[in-house]
């Protein structure tokens, strides 16, 4: 399957992510921001590449604890998402939802490991009684593979044939866990025994992972049945804010691969300039919104969102 989408787009949105992201990692070491946040630096192209294949108005993303890159890749919400970890009113969840728990439409997230696989495994049911061509993508890490219940998950998917698309983003560790101290064996061979189809690609391409998401998303939509789709990529920055125990020189050659760098060759460095120039810009409106929007519990109106 494939989708009209520009290279240049697609550097536009990694872009767009991996500058929020950097502001929210400033912002809480300022100590302007209060609490913890996960970045997906080094692993937007998952984000975006999966998600450009699915349609807000009808498909569902459930995402985990790192999830502001599939947020914005869905919901093309940087205010709501910023003001949202800032505490304030105007945040997608009045600001009380945090970086973990958004909710907006059909995207949906939660910061509990393993627990949102049964609640898409449960949409997912749902929408194929209802609605019959939905594709619920629910994206989980490699460190969500320890739950049992993601097998359970797998088995009813694949007994009921339901429209699941599971992703998973392998990032090889599992906050300061490597996957070979947890994981034994092929992650992706691990949907193999309930009759569930997988494949596993290791890049850091985002027009790669395009290819690979558009087969995955066209499988589960046809055939109504579970699709396994994982995806090895490297996390660049710290589990949160600044819990990395590896080394940095391991560090350094992941990000070699940064999935910004791999792509900007496909673009003229003017383009690419302009396109970064139009994102700062944007980022610091929005930013500047954010700060006057009242602080959550302060005031029940609203103010601040850019016209």
């Amino acid at each position: 399957m494939t989708v009209d989408v520009t290279p240049a787009e697609l550097y536009r949105r990694m872009y767009r992510i991996r500058l929020l992201e950097e502001r929210l990692l400033d912002l809480f070491a300022t100590g302007a921001l209060v609490g913890t946040t996960h970045t997906c630096i080094g692993q937007e192209a998952n984000a975006v590449g999966v998600i450009a294949h699915l349609d807000p108005e009808r498909d569902i993303v459930v995402s985990n604890h790192r999830c502001h890159g599939h947020y914005i890749a869905f919901q093309d919400d940087i205010f709501g998402l910023l003001a949202e970890v800032m505490g304030r009113v105007d945040g997608v969840c009045s600001g009380k939802g945090g970086s973990q728990h958004l909710c907006s439409g059909n995207f949906y997230t939660n910061g509990v490991q393993g627990s949102i696989v049964p609640l898409a495994t449960g949409m997912a049911m749902a929408e194929k009684r209802t609605h019959g061509d939905t594709v619920v993508c629910v994206f989980i890490g490699d460190g969500t593979l320890g739950q049992g219940v993601v097998y359970e998950c797998l088995n009813m998917a694949s007994l009921w044939r339901l429209p699941l698309l599971v992703v998973c983003e392998d990032n090889r560790i599992a906050q300061t866990t490597p996957r070979a101290l947890a994981i034994a064996g092929d992650v992706a061979a691990r949907a193999t025994p309930f009759g569930v189809e997988s494949a596993a690609y290791a890049t850091t391409d985002v027009l790669e992972v395009l290819d690979a998401a558009g087969a995955a998303v066209e499988y589960v939509r046809r055939e109504q049945a579970p699709y396994f789709l994982v995806l090895e990529t490297h996390r660049l920055r710290a589990h949160s804010k600044s819990d990395d125990t590896r080394d940095p020189v391991e560090i350094a050659a992941m990000a070699a691969e940064d999935p910004l760098l791999v792509l900007a060759p496909h673009l003229p460095d003017a383009e690419r300039r302009e396109i970064e120039a139009e994102a700062e810009a944007e980022l610091a409106e929005v930013a500047a919104a954010a700060e006057r929007s009242p602080v959550a519990g302060r005031s029940v109106t609203g103010a601040g969102a850019p016209s």
